[in-house]
């Protein structure tokens, strides 16, 4: 997905990112506001919210295994997402705000397509575990396939993210296990 995709939203979550660019622009069409706008993609990594509104998967996975229940799948999990370690995804903000670009819009994420399946096989890997995942039906889900293209960024902003996948969700699973002795 590029900068350019169009758009398909149909939650007031997206309605208000959109709304957000578009006054953005606005004000940079008439006023000549100067600023790049980041898209993040699925950013994860230690201290990340526990009790917001969209707690990422890989923390209900974890929260299973530690209570020894499987990890639960919805569907099949073949959705897909570009998942951005949370350092990358700081290091972004940086390049964009060194990179000098005046105006414009860019995905911070890897480019990489995981789905859900794959993710939590990888967090079994992880961690260990020889629990089987079980699979229940889908619930209401607003995003299938949401993977950002990075080419912008890097070209213009001079980002390239550096975690893979399964390096940063080691860090997260230290990081996690630290904390719960702390608490």
């Amino acid at each position: 997905m590029t900068e350019g995709h169009p758009y398909n939203n149909w939650t007031f979550y997206g309605a208000t990112k959109i709304a957000g660019e578009h006054m953005f622009k606005a004000y940079h069409q008439r006023y000549g506001l100067e600023g790049v706008a980041l898209r993040y993609m699925n950013v994860y990594g230690p201290r990340q919210d526990y009790k917001g509104t969209y707690i990422a998967v890989m923390m209900k996975i974890l929260d299973n295994l530690d209570k020894g229940k499987p990890p639960i799948v919805y569907g099949d999990g073949s959705q897909a997402y570009d998942f951005i370690y949370v350092a990358d995804a700081a290091r972004a903000n940086v390049c964009a705000l060194k990179s000098g670009t005046p105006f414009g819009f860019y995905n911070v994420g890897r480019g990489i397509k995981t789905t859900i399946k794959e993710l939590t096989e990888l967090i079994l890997k992880i961690t260990g575990s020889d629990l089987a995942i079980k699979y229940e039906a889908a619930g209401q889900t607003f995003v299938t396939n949401r993977v950002g293209d990075p080419v912008a960024a890097e070209r213009d902003l001079g980002f390239t993210w550096s975690a893979d996948l399964e390096s940063g969700l080691r860090n997260l699973i230290e990081w996690r296990k630290s904390h719960q002795k702390q608490a």
